[in-house]
């Protein structure tokens, strides 16, 4: 069962999203806030699998408290959810340590995806978030890659694979079963690769796997 959070000042927005993620019976709403302090508070007690949350939100904004969940409580994925699509919000979310990114006026199936894929290690952008993303990187994709692969010396072979996978999307389970590895032992590698390269999560580690070329689209 993935365990979430969900955070949104507004009740009707959050009723809405509750009923969307009771569509998958493998996920259950443990606890709701409706500012950023109460929501970090419950995270800190209930120590849940995600939290789906909110950008603008009174007491502590949700890029805050994204900053502040990670920092306290790092094996909590956060989740970030709103009507805004600002590059700035974006960025910030996603240097704060955020693993996903999800637009309110998307498909409400994306909401299923993402906490699946956040909750298994992975992350997840909105496909219009991806865009913006990856229309930013491309603007600058030359200096970004020397730079990328200077960076990534100071991996082993194998980390170099788990790299690649990661910046496929492929959470540990996927990558255990394609390295023939236990799902520990990537975990192990995972968080090594993050602290040699000076990365705070998983999407800062995929963005640099695509721009060094070892993203392995297989």
């Amino acid at each position: 069962m993935i365990r979430v959070v969900l955070a949104d000042d507004e009740s009707v927005v959050r009723a809405g999203v509750r009923m969307i993620l009771a569509a998958d019976p493998g996920i259950e709403v443990v606890a709701e806030a409706g500012d950023g302090r109460t929501l970090v508070e419950l995270v800190r007690e209930r120590r849940p699998d995600v939290a789906l949350v909110d950008i603008r939100m009174p007491d502590l904004d949700g890029l805050a408290a994204t900053a502040e969940i990670r920092r306290a409580v790092p094996g909590t994925a956060v989740l970030i959810m709103t009507t805004f699509g600002r590059d700035s919000y974006i960025a910030r979310a996603l240097a704060d340590g955020a693993a996903g990114f999800l637009l309110k006026t998307g498909d409400p199936r994306e909401f299923l995806l993402a906490v699946r894929a956040v909750a298994e290690g992975g992350a997840y952008l909105s496909p219009r978030v991806a865009a913006r993303v990856i229309g930013e990187l491309a603007g600058d994709r030359l200096a970004r890659g020397t730079a990328a692969r200077e960076r990534i010396d100071v991996l082993t072979r194998r980390e170099r694979e788990v790299l690649g996978l990661v910046g496929a999307g492929l959470s540990n389970a996927e990558i255990a079963r394609r390295l023939h590895l236990v799902e520990g032992s990537v975990k192990t590698y995972v968080s090594t690769i993050l602290g040699r390269l000076g990365v705070r999560n998983r999407v800062q580690a995929a963005v640099l796997a695509h721009e060094a070329g070892l993203a392995d689209p297989g």
